[in-house]
């Protein structure tokens, strides 16, 4: 999947527009992860009615307001617009977490060309590997909502970093797969042990209490006869 944009750039659709033109960029947004191609124009009616339900569905999948662990998922619009002054406005009916290509790009016209997208809207669904997952998501994405992504995600065999604990994520990328798992073994190993130790210091607390009541119990027994006053050590 990274290959398909590297040496390409994409551009954020935030208010700087802040481009990602080097390979550690590309590959830090679009690597493992689940990417969708949305191909559409300004000037197609069912693709401004449809922008509201995307940008739904992208916000409860990646925007922290709505979910604690934002899903391995990219969006790329592909405008077909006619001038850049309508993917401009297209853009602002956006997400601002979307990237897109520049209008002068030529590599909009071969992305269409490539996945052969001949109807808009369209939405291509490509694998962490760059295969076609799904041709057009549109209508799935219409119907099932957010369900639709768990799907794409056993099917693309996913792997999901979100069992991890919050202080794990740093310096994630030195992390094997597996480090998580081994983690969270030995927690839960280092968790019994803590448990066991806790029963038996309980029991030897108790152990010195029942010796100390005893103790008092003899020294209320001891002063009983000395002018009816006593105290318990």
């Amino acid at each position: 999947m990274v290959d398909l944009f590297l040496n390409r750039v994409l551009i954020e659709n935030n208010w700087d527009q802040d481009e990602l033109n080097t390979e550690r960029e590309i590959m830090g947004i679009l690597e493992n992860r689940i990417v969708m191609l949305f191909f559409a124009s300004a000037e197609c009616e069912k693709c401004l009615e449809f922008v509201p339900v995307l940008n739904d569905f992208f916000k409860r999948l990646k925007d922290p307001a709505y979910i604690e662990y934002p899903k391995l998922l990219a969006l790329i619009y592909i405008s077909l617009d006619q001038s850049e002054e309508k993917q401009e406005k297209f853009l602002k009916e956006l997400h601002k977490k979307v990237l897109f290509l520049a209008f002068e790009d030529p590599y909009r016209k071969e992305l269409q060309t490539m996945f052969k997208v001949k109807d808009v809207p369209t939405i291509v669904v490509l694998r962490p590997d760059g295969s076609v997952l799904s041709p057009n998501a549109v209508r799935d994405i219409c119907r099932f909502g957010c369900d639709c992504f768990q799907n794409w995600q056993e099917s693309a065999e996913l792997v999901e970093r979100s069992f991890m604990l919050n202080e794990e994520f740093d310096n994630l990328n030195l992390r094997s797969a597996t480090d998580p798992v081994r983690r969270l073994k030995y927690k839960t190993e280092d968790d019994k042990r803590k448990k066991r130790w806790w029963k038996l210091w309980g029991k030897g607390r108790d152990g010195n209490e029942e010796e100390e009541e005893k103790d008092g119990a003899w020294d209320i027994k001891r002063n009983e006869g000395d002018n009816n006053t006593w105290r318990i050590r």
